[in-house]
């Protein structure tokens, strides 16, 4: 009898209760292994690989890319190792022995294969009658869903026979499965699986495909992992329209590319409308909930960096740090965390539950970034215990993990205090709103060149803005001032600073 385990989808932490489907990295026939990924899951706050629990074969994948499922759903089951995932058998079931369980009014469905019940979605079409001729049932395809399928989660129930009704074809001609990966199954469960294998694509990002006729399998991909971005599509639709414009007119207005004054560019839709889920609601909820709930105060100072930018020009050259990307952002980091430990106030939590003021005497220095996922404040734990090289290796980490959307819950919780750095965009600086659980943000905007009087003279100095924005329930004026101030003096001078400690 084969042994196939169903793997359903695990509670990832911190009482999360659904999960979006972002990339299978198996399908039904592969051989798996203990603790391979064979997943990668989003939920509301990180995107997250799940590894495999047990060793054997895939025998069946129950929910596709892009469905949002609740925690508990089986979403695969696999076949251990040295069982075999499908037997071909009649309804007689000869390879098993023992005679199946026939419904009143239905196909034969094989019993004693030791397959688990498979999910079928409730809200699916059934399929046509199964042909008079006695076909063999086979397992490791679902059934075939007609019309739009739901990109949302879905209620999931299981078949009582334990398999799926075989996929329907036109009346009275049996349908003839398609080999995949050594199984057997449907030929839609084999086209969405070619297809899964070619594309790499978000849900709105196939949505907007969809709506502007453009054929993912032809999108050049310009995000990271090869993953097609919004870019990408609305790019090929204007290339396509072009094409057909010219073909079809040979206008010179249409072979330029250009659109005529008035007239709208049919491929480019209206409105484009993004389901708010995942990072982004979770960013929403949280920064609602700080601006309403904790007074802000923001401060500000320019601060000029010449020594900052030209002790980060050192520092590259030195080989302790070869590897290792070398930034103004690593000296502010420094800053802060100095002057968290000069002015511990500013690293503390309002505990209004409990009515107190913890203050932590550790530093998890939460870095803002900007990721295609949305915007992530993941955090470097313990990041006071941490010299300047260790620094600018866990900032690095911390940041590369973050745009290739691999971090982790555990990641982006337990921050004491956060840098958010517009300066990247070419912005002079910012009011950041606090991250909920702690009482200051730092915001560091671009250097650019400025007038200043250095020794009674003017001169050209490289000049940053600084700003901080802190919860005025416990860090009064006083206590900010001298915080951003503290930051400000490092930043003139950080040589000195470093060896003064």
């Amino acid at each position: 009898m084969t042994d196939v385990r169903t793997f359903a989808l695990p509670d990832v932490g911190e009482g999360l209760t659904e999960a979006e489907i972002l990339t299978w990295h198996v399908k039904p026939g592969d051989t798996v292994t203990v603790n391979q990924t064979i997943v990668e899951i989003e939920t509301a706050k990180a995107a997250v690989e799940l590894p495999c629990p047990y060793a054997g074969v895939v025998a069946e994948i129950f929910v596709s890319e892009g469905d949002v499922v609740p925690v508990g759903t089986p979403i695969l089951t696999i076949a251990m190792q040295g069982a075999r995932p499908t037997e071909e058998a009649g309804v007689d079931g000869p390879a098993s022995g023992i005679k199946p369980d026939r419904p009143k009014d239905g196909p034969s469905t094989p019993a004693g294969l030791g397959v688990p019940p498979v999910p079928q979605a409730i809200d699916s079409v059934p399929t046509s009658a199964a042909p008079a001729a006695r076909e063999a049932v086979l397992v490791g395809y679902g059934v075939k869903q007609t019309g739009t399928p739901q990109r949302r989660a879905r209620v999931l129930a299981h078949d009582p026979h334990g398999t799926t009704a075989p996929e329907a074809g036109p009346p009275g001609e049996a349908v003839k499965p398609v080999r995949h990966g050594g199984l057997e199954i449907g030929r839609h469960a084999e086209e969405v699986l070619s297809h899964r294998a070619a594309v790499l694509a978000k849900p709105p990002v196939r949505r907007l495909a969809k709506d502007l006729h453009v054929d993912l399998a032809g999108v050049d991909a310009t995000g990271a992992g090869g993953v097609i971005t919004r870019a990408d599509v609305e790019r090929t639709a204007m290339l396509t329209a072009s094409v057909q414009d010219r073909g079809r007119e040979g206008s010179a207005v249409a072979a330029s590319g250009l659109v005529q004054p008035g007239v709208r560019d049919a491929s480019v839709p209206r409105e484009v409308r993004t389901p708010i889920k995942g990072v982004t609601k979770v960013m929403a909820e949280a920064m609602v909930s700080s601006a309403f709930t904790a007074p802000h105060v923001t401060e500000w100072v320019e601060v000029d960096v010449t020594r900052s930018l030209d002790l980060v020009e050192r520092l590259r050259a030195q080989s302790e740090f070869d590897g290792v990307k070398v930034s103004p952002l690593l000296l502010v980091a420094t800053a802060l965390i100095r002057a968290a430990r000069h002015h511990p106030g500013v690293n503390a939590t309002w505990d209004a539950t409990a009515g107190e003021i913890v203050t932590k005497n550790y530093v998890n220095l939460g870095i803002a970034a900007a990721t295609p996922r949305g915007l992530v404040v993941p955090n470097v734990k313990d990041a006071n215990l941490l010299d300047l090289v260790g620094l600018a290796r866990a900032l690095q980490d911390l940041v590369d993990t973050a745009r290739a959307g691999r971090t982790t819950p555990a990641d982006m919780s337990g921050g004491t205090i956060t840098i958010t750095n517009v300066g990247v965009f070419g912005v002079d600086g910012g009011t950041p709103i606090i991250n909920p659980g702690e009482s200051a943000i730092l915001c560091m905007g671009r250097a650019i060149a400025k007038p200043w009087v250095v020794d009674g003279e003017v001169r050209v100095r490289q000049v940053m803005q600084l700003t901080l924005s802190f919860d005025h329930r416990l860090v009064d004026g006083a206590l900010g001032s001298q915080v951003l101030a503290s930051v400000a003096r490092f930043l003139e001078d950080p040589a000195v600073a470093l060896v003064l400690g």
